[in-house]
């Protein structure tokens, strides 16, 4: 009797970049996975909310990519990043697509808010377990303005950080900075609370506010919640930093 073939997972894929810069050390292939159960009022990518549209690819077909761009991205010390969406909401296929990475030696990174399935909790040793680096992002310092901003609790990626953190994995911490909304003095105090006891968060940076996603609200016919608000200048970051490091 044949031995019944293990069916390949299926990824939900939004888009693919091959030749990434800001998604982790190096140059980047960089896999954007569809849903994301948050709402972030700035979201750039609406388009990657549904779970069920995007591409279905199997983890062979996007290895097949990835291999086609070895040559520049070996070259750089770069690897592969799984952003989205958030792509955490797809740990079957993340695991087993990342592992085939490790296997053949390629630096894995995960882009992520922390919002995935608490029922997936126990899955999350192993995805550890296949991921080099992974860079998590922070909306905001309290949890009533993260819940106002995400529709999600700050409570979950805080205790996403202390995973990595028992677990002595290598992170990044991302913060958009939205000029009015998460910039005061208060925040800083508070992002600077969550930043001080944290031992394996290897950088920190501001990300500044824009409005480049704004057009896909409109063609979702969704209403863009922050139209009055301007994007963050360089100035607004260089008080980010000096807030922070005053605060240190």
């Amino acid at each position: 009797m044949k031995a019944c073939k293990k069916k390949e997972k299926l990824a939900r894929v939004h888009s693919i970049e091959t030749f990434g810069a800001h998604e982790g050390p190096g140059i980047r292939f960089v896999l954007f996975l569809q849903g994301c159960r948050a709402r972030c009022l700035y979201c750039q990518n609406p388009d990657t909310w549904g779970l069920r549209s995007g591409k279905a690819m199997t983890a062979a077909e996007i290895f097949a990519k990835l291999k086609r761009c070895l040559p520049y991205i070996n070259s750089s010390n770069g690897g592969v990043t799984i952003s989205g969406g958030e792509p955490l909401l797809q740990m079957d296929f993340l695991t087993d697509f990342l592992k085939r990475c490790k296997d053949n030696k390629i630096h894995t990174a995960i882009d992520t808010s922390a919002f995935y399935n608490l029922g997936d909790k126990p899955k999350l040793k192993s995805l550890l377990s296949v991921t080099d680096l992974f860079i998590v992002d922070i909306k905001a310092a309290f949890e009533g303005l993260h819940e106002k901003l995400t529709g999600r609790k700050l409570g979950q990626v805080i205790e996403f950080l202390q995973i990595l953190e028992k677990n002595k994995k290598d992170y990044w911490i991302r913060y958009v900075l939205v000029p009015g909304l998460n910039d005061s003095k208060k925040d800083m105090e508070g992002l600077r609370n969550i930043l001080k006891n944290l031992k394996f968060c290897r950088k920190f940076e501001f990300l500044p506010y824009h409005t480049l996603g704004k057009h896909k609200w409109e063609y979702l016919d969704l209403k863009y919640p922050l139209a009055d608000v301007k994007p963050a200048t360089s100035e607004n970051l260089k008080n980010g930093y000096e807030l922070l490091n005053y605060i240190a």
